[in-house]
């Protein structure tokens, strides 16, 4: 079953509505799925991309303690036993590919949270989310193949190049580098997601491909953090990471997806840069210069307007009648 954008764990959703991506069909019920009752869909979206957000920033604060591969071992490790225990995939019957599938999405999921929170160690969580949005943006650019995506893609760069104030000296390299690789994971997550999506039912193979990311991300976090992994305070954090950025959003976009348009829903994740500089200014003193939050802006248009122009294509292919 496929669904269009749905969030990474940890995440914002791709900006490409043309290009599915499978979420989770069916969201754990809980105190989540009452709020969502609760709210229109636009404000579930909002909601769910605050919640993930604060999520991350609130995983910076665990870094001194654990580093950035004890806070991603975690957070994979915590969200994986969830998804396994909320949807009891099934592990029989499927081919060969089929667990290739689930291999290669596992892995540019570690990958892309990994590099992410690398990057989070270093530079601000806005500029972060910034640039490594520009990994799915460049495939909604280039799977789009028009004119226009051209105009969205200098916009993007424009954006780019204020955050480096004219000079990637400004910004920690390793850093930019960092988020700039989560980008490109980001991109190969939502093309696995879609394949994932197809061959396994509900959300039987997000939760499978979360196990494997965890295991892919564990033996590093060991060798960073070891015993420390297992501190009461660590352990109740990540736990309420992986809360706040997997089972709260992924409910609460589950239930606006059921009724909001796809482009609708990925116009409202193209905000997520300048939420996650909110989180990052209230929970983490990160503030931005007049010329980041300018930045923030060109990159958030780029993305709206990537979205609004593929809407408007797939639309015009929809109506046009077949020779």
């Amino acid at each position: 079953m496929e669904q269009p954008t749905s969030a990474a764990p940890g995440h914002a959703p791709a900006p490409a509505p043309s290009i599915p991506d499978a979420g989770p069909a069916a969201g754990p019920a809980g105190p989540a799925a009452r709020l969502g009752a609760r709210l229109g869909p636009v404000a579930m979206v909002v909601a769910g991309g605050t919640s993930v957000q604060f999520g991350s920033a609130v995983a910076v604060t665990i870094m001194p303690s654990v580093g950035a591969a004890g806070v991603v071992a975690l957070r994979l490790a915590v969200a994986a036993v969830i998804l396994l225990l909320v949807c009891r995939p099934r592990v029989r019957g499927y081919a060969r590919a089929d667990w290739w599938t689930i291999a290669a999405f596992g892995l540019a999921m570690a990958g892309m949270n990994g590099l992410f929170y690398q990057a989070l160690d270093r530079i601000p969580l806005g500029v972060a989310v910034t640039l490594e949005v520009l990994g799915p943006l460049a495939l909604s650019v280039f799977a789009s193949r028009r004119a226009m995506s051209a105009v969205w893609a200098a916009l993007a760069l424009g954006g780019v190049a204020l955050l480096s104030g004219g000079g990637f000296d400004r910004l920690d390299l390793v850093g930019a580098a960092y988020a700039l690789a989560a980008g490109g994971c980001w991109a190969a997550y939502i093309l696995f997601s879609a394949r994932t999506g197809r061959r396994f039912p509900q959300a039987d193979g997000l939760a499978l491909a979360m196990a494997v990311a965890a295991l892919l991300s564990l033996p590093l976090g060991i060798a960073e953090a070891g015993g420390r992994l297992l501190e009461p305070r660590t352990v109740a954090l990540a736990v309420a990471v992986a809360l706040m950025s997997s089972v709260l959003p992924y409910t609460l976009e589950l239930l606006a997806l059921r009724r909001l348009p796809a482009a609708t829903f990925a116009v409202l994740m193209s905000l997520e840069p300048a939420i996650a500089a909110v989180a990052g200014f209230l929970v983490l003193s990160q503030a931005l210069s007049v010329t980041d939050a300018l930045a923030i802006a060109l990159v958030i248009a780029a993305s709206m307007g990537a979205v609004r122009s593929q809407g408007r294509q797939a639309r015009r292919e929809r109506s046009t009648p077949v020779a």
